[in-house]
């Protein structure tokens, strides 16, 4: 489980195809991963494998993540937000994460809004149902909370985010171009709400 709190942002050193797979090496700047480690890589739960002391860690990508992320269009170079899992002291600054992604958004645009940036992404409309004014969301494993959200047209809606200056520097928020694509997870919670309310 994580929070949606990036503790480092890491580029990724090597991406290495594999049979229906891909082996990510990452440079985490976390020094005491230990081997089986969860840690949540742009919002992706993986297992940490052949960490070392000088904060190098592989991730092995199955086809299953490939098929539902975005961690597949990660090359040499690309940068990753990363968080590791929350322990039973950490403070919750953010919402329940899972690390279990829903599907894709893509980003629009990013407008300066005095020292912070409004940004919006249209997000697939089967997502929809799961989000509310003021509610949260997690984008490429960032926590954060939904400003606006539009209706329906055309299968996609879009959001609007107001992101303060820490973390536009500190996760890859200011890297993104139009088109690009993130890691979306609607709130749990709704999920759950949604199958209690069909059962009853």
């Amino acid at each position: 489980m994580f929070s949606g709190i990036i503790e480092s942002l890491g580029p990724v050193l090597k991406v290495e195809p594999g049979a229906k797979s891909v082996m990510l090496e990452v440079e985490t700047g976390l020094r005491d991963v230990a081997e089986g480690e969860s840690i949540a890589v742009n919002g992706v739960c993986l297992t940490a494998t052949a960490p070392s002391e000088t904060g190098l860690v592989q991730f092995f990508v199955s086809s299953e993540t490939l098929d539902r992320t975005t961690l597949g269009a990660l090359r040499t170079g690309s940068h990753v937000n990363l968080e590791r899992a929350v322990t039973p002291a950490t403070r919750l600054s953010g919402h329940i994460v899972q690390g279990h992604v829903d599907g894709t958004a893509r980003f629009v645009e990013s407008t300066p809004s005095g020292d912070a940036y409004r940004v919006m992404f249209e997000v697939p409309a089967s997502l929809r149902r799961y989000m509310v004014e003021k509610g949260s969301i997690t984008l490429d494993g960032i926590s954060l909370t939904l400003n606006e959200l539009s209706e329906v047209k055309d299968d996609v809606f879009r959001i609007a985010l107001m992101i303060i200056p820490h973390t536009w520097t500190h996760t890859n928020l200011g890297k993104l171009q139009p088109g690009d694509a993130v890691n979306v997870e609607v709130d749990v919670i709704a999920k759950y709400v949604e199958v209690l309310c069909q059962n009853r």
